[in-house]
């Protein structure tokens, strides 16, 4: 039976437990540590590693990938001939000239360059197949680690195996000044919904009752082992043959925690109001509308030792004032975990003060920069448009506006103290050789690109620590003494169960001594 944790500070003292590994490791006291005053996290969409930074010079890239991660297997074990062409074709609809699925047949069994001249010779401004990034479907990729699975369980065919030369990016220059983390890793298995929970909260959020609400239908079936995906009757035997097909491929775990997309309670939000019910809220009748969620996170650590914090969400206000539009802003509202939770529901003082408009193209967010009043810790979440999704964007936009923030952070006034993190939410179901670290129920999943960027940062410098996302919430506690959320404290007990290394939280790819 799960236990509802009411938020009051006693409990959140209480659900530290122990201290996690980073905590016990040091204490914020450090007057080094304290040389950091500003934190912000910019969370880009849905890259793995290899599928950008697979060359980049001294990192664990595709030198090092064993042949059993490079050649694909079958669903019957069996390594496969070639691989299954980009089942649609390669470029999202409406793009010209589009590369079309009988252009992408016969494909050799190991990944290519999607930006290859002498291949597709597709520029970074290009829309791609969108690929499926799952709670069940990511562990089944997976396959225990040696990552030789992507093709089978997939619904993209080969492009799980695409590539693109990051060397053409403006963040492959930001990584080459400052430091590159290779070994970091999604903190949870699948897709955005689930690892922007991990972001906030390193928890996976409940529907309690799902069997008896609207939400049933979205129960998954699992095998036995809770990581596999009941296959149908029906599907085809061979990723050669067609997209695998299952029992029931839901959106809950058959104990009704939610790891595939669910919608917010409250606007905005993927589902309307209910007719006549509150305009703020989301219709709780609809399958895909998550409960409010009562689970502590770090905004609510933050805020009860005073420390202010906000979430700047690109285009919020504008969705807000006059709804959603493609291609742009494109707002995702799954990317916006905050608004799943009770704490911040819409007319409380919480929700006013910390969840914060970005504005169009991030303009309101780079405004607060460059005026120097970012509070001590930010999160900022581009707009749909500029994130990096396959399928809705391209590369280049999102790197070139990053890349802008990133500009735009190194000329404020706050910059001599602060200390920036970009990566990605998670893998978006692209293939990397590098196994995660065994840990809980819940993940780490891919590996995703990290990047560290302060004026203590380590200069050119790859940082192999395994890390994953919740290390930016380790870096947050320590430096601001703050409770160890609880699903830390577990993650870190089943790291060292597994005998792992412990995750690291940062401060590896510092240089804490000027």
């Amino acid at each position: 039976m799960r236990a509802t944790l009411i938020l009051t500070a006693s409990t959140i003292g209480l659900i530290a437990g122990s201290l996690s590994y980073a905590q016990a490791a040091g204490s914020s006291n450090d007057p080094d540590l304290k040389a950091i005053d500003t934190i912000v996290v910019i969370y880009a969409e849905n890259r793995s590693f290899d599928n950008l930074y697979g060359n980049f010079p001294g990192a664990d890239g595709l030198q090092n990938a064993a042949s059993t991660a490079l050649v694909q297997l079958d669903r019957d074990n069996k390594p496969l001939a070639e691989l299954p062409p980009v089942w649609d074709g390669m470029t999202a609809k409406g793009i010209v000239p589009p590369v079309t699925q009988a252009q992408t047949e016969h494909l050799a069994n190991r990944p290519f360059w999607v930006d290859d001249p002498a291949g597709f010779n597709l520029p970074l401004g290009t829309i791609t197949h969108d690929l499926w990034h799952r709670f069940y479907q990511n562990q089944m990729q997976i396959d225990g680690g040696k990552n030789d699975k992507f093709v089978a369980y997939a619904d993209a065919g080969a492009m799980v195996m695409g590539l693109w030369d990051g060397s053409k990016t403006a963040m492959w220059k930001v990584a080459q000044k400052y430091t590159l983390a290779d070994n970091f890793f999604m903190g949870g298995f699948g897709g955005s919904f689930f690892n922007h929970q991990w972001l906030i909260c390193a928890c996976a959020p409940y529907y309690a009752n799902a069997d008896t609400n609207p939400a049933k239908p979205s129960i998954a079936v699992v095998e036995p082992d809770g990581v596999t995906l009941k296959i149908a009757d029906n599907s085809p035997k061979s990723a050669l043959d067609g997209v695998p097909k299952f029992v029931g491929d839901g959106n809950l775990t058959p104990d009704f925690y939610a790891v595939n997309t669910m919608q917010p309670p409250y606007q905005p939000s993927g589902n309307p109001p209910a007719a006549g019910a509150d305009p703020a809220t989301a219709d709780s009748a609809k399958p895909t509308t998550l409960p409010p969620q009562t689970e502590p996170t770090i905004g609510d650590l933050l805020s009860l030792k005073h420390i202010d914090w906000a979430w700047y969400a690109g285009a919020w206000q504008d969705v807000l004032d006059h709804g959603n539009k493609t291609p742009v802003p494109n707002f995702q509202y799954h990317h916006q975990p905050f608004n799943y939770y009770a704490s911040f529901a819409p007319g409380t003082a919480a929700r006013a003060a910390h969840l914060r408009d970005g504005g169009l193209g991030g303009a309101e967010f780079i405004k607060q920069i460059d005026a120097g009043t970012l509070p001590p810790v930010s999160f900022y979440k581009p707009q749909g448009d500029l994130n990096e999704h396959s399928g809705y964007a391209d590369i280049q936009a999102g790197d070139k506006h990053i890349a802008d923030v990133v500009a735009h952070l190194e000329k404020s006034r706050q910059w001599p103290h602060m200390l920036v993190v970009v990566t990605y939410d998670e893998n978006g179901g692209l293939w990397d050789h590098v196994a995660p670290p065994k840990a809980d129920r819940w993940g780490p999943g891919s590996r995703v690109p990290a990047i560290v960027i302060s004026p203590y940062a380590r200069r050119g410098f790859v940082d192999h620590t395994p890390m994953d996302t919740t290390s930016i919430l380790r870096f947050i506690t320590r430096r601001f003494e703050l409770p160890t959320l609880h699903g830390i404290t577990v993650r870190d007990n089943a790291v060292a169960a597994s005998g792992e290394p412990p995750l690291g939280d940062l401060t590896s790819a510092l240089d804490l001594t000027h």
